[in-house]
């Protein structure tokens, strides 16, 4: 067994040296071998980038096929509500010693905290880019995008008056007691059902009662709820229109499905974390109004005031990228009959 693996070894040795002798002796035989190797390594790169993008036109028509039809986007607000309004039930199925379980996850940290940035930026980055390869104006471009910008300004100011509301509503409390007190001497306690005793305090607002280490009792407004379920409205009104446009105008570039994927994986995960803090944090009433208000949000802009015909008063709907198309359409065909 030794002398067969030394004379394998010597073989190897010997060969080398016969195409090193080769490849030194015959420069142009060595440059017609590395000519081929480029060759054969340039179409593997053709065919991957060929069969990563029919990939991506596949996905890309097939998701906007779906998220343009006329049902899904006359019922999706339905499936919010429904998830909102029965998403509680899920904490009876789910183990409390799940990952999902603990507000210090990475999705929690990273999405749940930033979600208006994460979808301004992917679903703004969409729009611009969507409605300027359609009109090619600036102006008309940054009017669509303005969109976003509105819904950004009426977020802040659900935001500040939610605070007000839990300010006025709410109290700071501090215990009398600590848990391993009341342990100790339970007698202590007026009634068994209620706890520790409290000690009203006089202190400014949530935040700082927080902050104090105390307790805070009082009416609240789930405005995690409230902006999922809203960013998610939005991003299924600002992108259902990619499907039609590609219909009737020129088919996209890689970049823009791009752009839409990755606004379909976004409405993917608020989604997920919608049902993640329904099952794993129930707080009923509250997610139940903050799941309405922001209902009521997408409502009031994109049923009732983005549906007026466009003007300075008025940005107009995401489906007014069609009326665009149609214009540009005939200018072109008018510039070809005077020609």
């Amino acid at each position: 067994m030794v002398e067969q693996s030394h004379l394998s070894f010597s073989q190897f040795v010997l060969l080398w040296d016969l195409l090193d002798m080769h490849w030194k002796y015959c420069p142009e035989q060595t440059k017609m071998d590395h000519c081929g190797l480029k060759e054969i390594l340039y179409k593997i790169h053709n065919s991957a980038n060929k069969l990563l993008h029919s990939a991506l036109v596949l996905f890309t028509d097939l998701t906007a096929g779906i998220l343009g039809h006329l049902l899904f986007r006359q019922h999706f607000h339905c499936l919010i509500s429904v998830l909102v309004l029965f998403g509680p039930v899920l904490s009876l199925w789910v183990s409390k010693y799940s990952i999902f379980g603990n507000k210090n996850h990475y999705l929690y940290r990273v999405f749940l905290h930033s979600c208006w940035g994460w979808t301004c930026i992917l679903c703004g980055s969409f729009v611009f880019l969507l409605s300027y390869c359609i009109s090619n104006s600036l102006v008309h471009s940054v009017r669509h995008l303005s969109r976003l910008a509105v819904t950004g300004t009426l977020w802040t100011l659900f935001r500040r008056l939610l605070s007000f509301l839990v300010d006025a509503s709410g109290s700071c409390f501090e215990p009398l007691q600590s848990s391993t007190d009341v342990c100790r001497n339970p007698g202590e306690l007026l009634d068994s059902d209620t706890g520790p005793l409290l000690l009203l305090r006089e202190e400014k607002g949530k935040a700082a009662c927080l902050r104090a280490g105390l307790q805070w009792q009082g009416c609240e407004v789930s405005d995690e709820i409230l902006i999922l379920s809203l960013c998610c409205l939005i991003l299924v009104e600002e992108i259902a229109v990619f499907g039609p446009c590609m219909a009737l105008g020129k088919p996209p570039g890689a970049p823009l499905r791009i752009l839409f994927m990755l606004c379909v994986l976004l409405m993917s995960l608020w989604i997920f974390l919608i049902l993640c803090l329904l099952a794993h944090f129930p707080q009923f009433p509250s997610q139940l109004v903050g799941g309405a208000l922001g209902y009521l949000g997408w409502k009031g802009l994109y049923k009732s005031w983005y549906v007026l015909k466009p003007g300075w008063c008025c940005l107009g709907r995401p489906r007014g990228l069609h009326s665009d198309i149609t214009s540009k359409t005939a200018v072109n065909a008018c510039k070809g009959n005077k020609k």
